[in-house]
């Protein structure tokens, strides 16, 4: 379309697409600022301005206005379960961003009534008690009171679990049911279970009850990852790198992503990692993989990154914090075994460590190899979580090659960290201004959806503000990071633990043309409301891929919710709640300006004689 003097010209090099009109953080230091930018086959082929995207528009070039608003590379989630979650994403009612307790029992109620015999009811992660006004979990008596037939299973964090009578009987716990090793099942006077299950502090009966619910078969896998996939999009999300995780079964649970893959139907690009399912067996796992893949396997939309989170489940440290650190047994041995094989081999891996303890015992395992030469090696390895990581084993990470990704989990757990480490203790927890002055590559990420939300603006106002869902604050100033900075995080960073930091992360020509259109300004707009930033426009490899506000319908169409039933059909994802940072002056200096833009319409209208040309009388039509 013409617009401000960009003429379709017949040219053998057109754009596919073009974004003009729009404040371009480009994150690209030879040219930091634009206004628009044009993509061709997928790759950025101009960064400028209207003058210097004019010859390369044609008659088949799509033109958006982005109004002035503002424009950055698309995010990348360094540590995000987006394989998993798209598998179970329309079964999970999602209490992100709900205001109140009240709230969400209202939505169990009706989802009880929508949902058809034999499925249940599950609230899976994205929330805490922190951020309702009621700042409380759920009751096994209000669950039964909403679903008495039904079977609910509401997921806290990595700490509990809260199951209504029939989510009890569905599951299969009675008076007989044993304590699983590291949790525990609560029970009544009468030693019957009560509905609560506990993390003491491993997760893992968790979800190892939640996989006993009922899942998607066949065609509405896809379709359940399709609208998984366009919700993160919905964020500004162009890409993530799994992080792969508990009941996640290669090649089995990642058919659904490759199948769409092949279609041409991701909307996100996503590079995968490898865990070892089965412990005692964890060696056996990666060497078979060693033989069939390597890391970079694939394309720019879907890729084997390496191995991980876990190597082998004993050196996994729970990260309950409401209950005490877990005391790690001796598993050097068999975790060395594990780390050489994927060094000698080329590959790349990720490990969960959320203590210095556990830290320090996997440094020392990687400083034995060092001394064989396999550190560093030009492997790309990082620790994920890192709340409570040394300086001493910073600058150990550093000496052997390694990187960290981080996630806002503190966002939701910050008050069970201070009640027991202590303001002090939380303060560091990560320790991100250390990380990053070190030189540290450091991607930030959510770990969606078991826990945290997966709207990754709620992560940046972690790291911009210290706060978390519930307004406490965690971490001061000096250990906060500024907006230019966390914005990095979420983009270069990203690409960079992916070994694509010359594909993507920043807007310049010759990188993947995945960019967002925000419907706030990032960089300008009260620390408070960071939060509430949404994509208007998001672009991966050119391709609207969600579309928004005057953008409406210019993404491509998605099949519906299935199956019916479904809590997303209903409920949709994320539940957005209004910016709340306009002080009352501003929001007097808007009036204002809003009353200036009315006049000045009507002075429009009146010269074309669509209004009367007096404008003092207000007439309200409801009273003619």
């Amino acid at each position: 379309m013409p617009v401000g003097g960009l003429v379709p010209s017949a040219t053998d090099h057109a754009a596919d697409l073009v974004v003009r009109n729009a404040k371009i953080h480009t994150g690209d230091p030879g040219r930091p600022q634009a206004s628009t930018i044009a993509i061709r086959d997928g790759v950025i082929t101009v960064v400028g301005d209207d003058r210097d995207v004019a010859p390369h528009i044609g008659p088949a070039t799509k033109v958006v206005d982005a109004l002035g608003r503002r424009m950055i590379p698309g995010l990348n989630d360094s540590h995000l379960h987006v394989i998993r979650g798209g598998l179970n994403y329309v079964l999970e009612l999602r209490w992100d961003g709900v205001p109140t307790l009240r709230q969400g029992l209202a939505m169990l109620r009706e989802q009880a009534g929508r949902t058809p015999k034999g499925q249940w009811v599950r609230v899976v992660g994205g929330w805490s008690a922190e951020q309702f006004a009621e700042r409380r979990l759920p009751t096994v008596a209000e669950l039964n009171a909403v679903a008495p037939d039904t079977p609910v299973f509401v997921l806290h964090l990595y700490q509990s679990a809260v199951l209504n009578r029939a989510a009890l009987e569905a599951a299969g716990f009675t008076k007989d049911s044993p304590d699983p090793k590291g949790g525990q099942i609560v029970r009544g006077r009468d030693g019957e279970p009560t509905g609560m299950l506990l993390a003491a502090p491993s997760a893992l009966i968790l979800y190892s009850t939640l996989a006993k619910a009922p899942v998607l078969e066949g065609e509405d896998k896809k379709t359940s990852t399709r609208h998984f996939l366009r919700e993160l999009n919905r964020f500004g999300l162009t890409s993530a790198i799994d992080a792969a995780g508990g009941f996640q079964n290669f090649p089995g649970n990642y058919s659904t992503v490759i199948e769409l893959a092949e279609a041409g139907q991701l909307s996100l690009r996503i590079a995968y990692h490898l865990f070892p399912q089965t412990a005692g067996q964890e060696i056996d796992d990666l060497a078979r993989w060693i033989e069939t893949a390597r890391p970079e396997d694939g394309d720019e939309w879907l890729r084997l990154n390496g191995a991980g989170e876990n190597l082998t489940w004993s050196a996994a440290d729970f990260e309950n914090f409401s209950q005490p650190r877990p005391e790690l047994s001796p598993y050097e041995a068999e975790f060395e075994k594990a780390v050489r094989l994927l060094m000698e081999n080329g590959w790349g891996f990720r490990l969960h460590a959320t203590y210095d303890e556990t830290i320090r015992r996997d440094l020392a395992v990687f400083e034995k190899l060092a001394a064989e030469g396999l550190f560093p090696a030009g492997n790309r390895w990082l620790f994920d979580h890192a709340e409570t990581v040394s300086a001493d084993s910073l600058d150990r990470i550093a000496a052997l090659g390694g990187a960290l990704s981080v996630q806002n989990r503190l966002s939701f757990q910050g008050d069970a960290f201070v009640r027991r480490y202590g303001p002090g203790a939380a303060a560091d927890a990560p320790p991100i201004r250390a990380m990053l002055e070190r030189g540290l590559t450091v991607g930030a990420g959510t770990d969606a959806t078991r826990v945290s939300t997966y709207n990754p603006w709620v992560a940046l106002h972690w790291l911009v503000s210290g706060r978390t869902v519930g307004d406490l604050i965690v971490r001061p100033p000096q250990n906060r990071v500024d907006r230019g900075p966390a914005l990095a995080m979420f983009t270069e960073a990203g690409a960079a633990l992916t070994g694509e930091e010359d594909l993507k992360g920043v807007l310049r020509p010759g990188c993947l043309g995945d960019l967002a259109v925000l419907s706030e300004d990032y960089f300008s707009v009260p620390e408070q409301d960071i939060a509430h930033i949404e994509s208007l426009l998001t672009v991966v490899g050119g391709r609207i891929v969600y579309a928004a506000a005057e953008y409406e319908g210019l993404d491509e169409e998605l099949p519906p919710v299935s199956p019916a039933w479904s809590p997303v059909a209903r409920f949709g994802g994320y539940r957005s709640t209004p910016r709340t940072g306009l002080s009352g002056a501003r929001q007097a200096e808007l009036l204002g300006e809003a009353a200036a833009e009315s006049e000045q319409h009507r002075r429009w209208r009146a010269g074309r004689g669509l209004a009367p040309e007096t404008g003092n009388t207000f007439v309200d039509p409801c009273f003619l």
